[in-house]
């Protein structure tokens, strides 16, 4: 079954924002050593296309929780792929694709704040605020977008359709 998608953020868009991102993460983090934990499997592509233009020593991590089963949130999170170490004393910047719910990034927040990391900030992609059932905000976000949803750069619909190089919206 091949799903309609449409445009919603350009190609070129994401790859300006994300320059934009960056320069701002270049300023909050001058001159420190940041542990970058990207969220799997959504922010790879988002996290491999920020890093690379954050200028300060980056080390990465990656976790893997998820409250999803198709296109709908079922409300309960399940650690795929836990930290294999501690963030005590570091700098961590929680990579995600989208702020959707709030219930998977409060969760991965607590646990790492729980770790006594130097700071925490959380930089999303896509933030969908008309969906928040929690009380989280991103310290960066790429755009913010209606209650669609969507797919692409990362993004998928049952595992599909993350290589676009944009975002779409699913029309059915």
């Amino acid at each position: 079954m091949k799903e309609n998608i449409s445009v919603l953020i350009s190609e070129e868009q994401i790859k300006t924002r994300i320059a934009e991102m960056a320069a701002q993460l270049n300023e909050m983090y001058k001159d420190e050593t940041v542990y970058v934990v990207c969220t799997l499997k959504g922010a790879f592509i988002f996290a491999a296309d920020l890093v690379r233009q954050m200028d300060m020593d980056v080390r990465m991590e990656f976790v893997c929780a998820s409250s999803y089963s198709g296109t709908e949130s079922t409300g309960k999170l399940v650690m795929k792929y836990p930290l294999d170490k501690t963030m005590e004393g570091k700098n961590v910047l929680l990579i995600e694709d989208i702020l959707d719910t709030g219930r998977t990034l409060k969760y991965l927040c607590d646990y790492l704040k729980e770790q006594n990391p130097k700071t925490v900030r959380l930089v999303t992609l896509l933030d969908k605020p008309d969906r928040r059932v929690v009380d989280i905000q991103a310290d960066i976000s790429g755009f913010t977008i209606p209650d669609k949803f969507v797919v692409g750069y990362g993004l998928d619909y049952d595992q599909r359709y993350r290589h676009l190089p944009y975002i779409g919206v699913v029309n059915g």
